[in-house]
């Protein structure tokens, strides 16, 4: 086993490595994803898409986060786990208190919270009682009306060019930079002292994040321009799925190889 990675550890790639960074919800995708030697593990309000069918995050409750932050944790041995504050769960800081130790102890190392200016005060006092946050800025799916890029205008590039210093300031370990320009995500790259990761904001940012179903294709409802997909799962599944169907319906699934066996002077007398 790798050396476990730490916020430290993380933070000390700045400038020297990129940082790999994907989504997982369960036990068994976080097992291999943890396996596969990325540096952080985020357990993603996107379940509410690629897991629940939703057509947005903003369905996500805490109960929902809470139990997919275990399953995760269950599995991964190596990567920091960073678990999404959802929707409404830190709508004052007694209750972004609340529900980011519900996180911790449900597993998470760090959790991460999306917004500009009106969260940094939630981070601060996270920070404070020593909760690790990770910040959130440029499209956050939580309040966007649609997904499309932010900051391509000189007052929405400054707007969060701005919130993502006040974020390091606040204390944030590292920033999401979702779908913004890439030459907008290299200025902040290189201003700030703490990582950004980048999804959709170009190859400049310190670390990329994707949501793993939309890498292993296993989601398709939508695939955004940013999304390399490394992997066809969704045609295996699906062909896999028929031969097994087929082999049902033949007769030939299960054999005898595959079947139990018992003495037939133990079978009950008719």
């Amino acid at each position: 086993m790798h050396e476990k990675i730490t916020i430290e550890s993380l933070q000390n790639c700045k400038g020297k490595r990129k940082i790999a960074a994907l989504t997982a919800y369960d036990y068994s995708l976080a097992r291999l994803v943890d396996a596969g030697g990325v540096d952080m593990v985020l357990i993603g309000d996107t379940l509410g898409m690629v897991i629940l069918g939703d057509d947005s995050t903003k369905q996500v409750t805490m109960d929902d986060m809470l139990r997919h932050t275990k399953a995760v944790a269950k599995a991964v041995e190596r990567a920091l786990i960073v678990a999404d504050m959802p929707i409404n769960s830190f709508s004052t800081l007694a209750v972004a208190l609340k529900n980011a130790e519900a996180l911790v102890a449900a597993g998470a190392g760090a959790v991460k919270i999306e917004g500009e200016a009106p969260v940094v005060p939630v981070i601060e006092h996270l920070v404070a009682h020593g909760i690790a946050v990770m910040g959130h800025v440029g499209l956050t799916p939580q309040s966007a009306d649609s997904f499309k890029v932010q900051g391509k205008n000189k007052q929405d590039a400054t707007r969060i060019y701005d919130a993502a210093r006040k974020l390091e300031t606040a204390g944030a370990f590292a920033v999401v930079l979702e779908c913004i320009p890439r030459q907008l995500a290299a200025q902040i790259t290189g201003v700030l002292s703490i990582p950004t990761i980048g999804i959709g904001a170009g190859p400049s940012t310190d670390g990329q994040i994707l949501v793993l179903y939309d890498l292993l294709g296993l989601y398709g409802k939508i695939k955004p321009r940013f999304v390399r997909q490394l992997a066809d799962l969704a045609t295996a599944v699906t062909k896999t799925v028929e031969t097994f169907g087929s082999l049902v319906r033949d007769g030939s699934f299960p054999s005898v190889d595959e079947s139990f066996t018992m003495n037939n002077n133990d079978l009950p007398d008719r």
